[in-house]
């Protein structure tokens, strides 16, 4: 049985994009990843500081700017907030992006990938359960 040419190389650069979707979102949660890091680790670094009336050097792009360390804390904060959504709602789409690419590619859908972590609120209850 013989395939139309036009027909595989469509289905072929189909495949291709669907695959560089799911490498790019992977791409991107891993820079967010690290940027949330790098954040994570001045948060610390301003925790453990002797003198928390003092100003921080912040650099911005390539520029170093003086700030008070509350407010230094407080923009980290908002900061790690934002890319914790971002990187969350980047997996969400992931998740659909690789099922995607398995239904174009004629593999079954993933099983136990559309899972979601339990809050903390339901890990105690679930604590509180099993305790009895």
């Amino acid at each position: 049985m013989a395939r139309d040419p036009a027909f595989v190389l469509r289905y072929l650069a189909e495949v291709e994009e669907l695959a560089e979707d799911v490498l790019a979102a992977r791409q991107q949660i891993v820079d967010l990843d690290v940027k949330r890091n790098r954040n994570r680790e001045a948060l610390r670094a301003l925790q453990k500081d002797s003198e928390p009336d003092e100003k921080a050097m912040v650099c911005f792009g390539n520029m170093f700017i003086e700030l008070p360390k509350a407010k230094t804390r407080e923009m980290l904060r908002q900061d790690q907030e934002e890319l914790d959504k971002e990187i969350n709602n980047l997996r969400k789409e992931l998740r659909v992006k690789v099922n995607r690419l398995y239904e174009a590619q004629g593999k079954p859908e993933l099983k136990g990938f559309n899972l979601n972590p339990m809050s903390a609120e339901e890990m105690k209850l679930i604590n509180r359960i099993l305790e009895g």
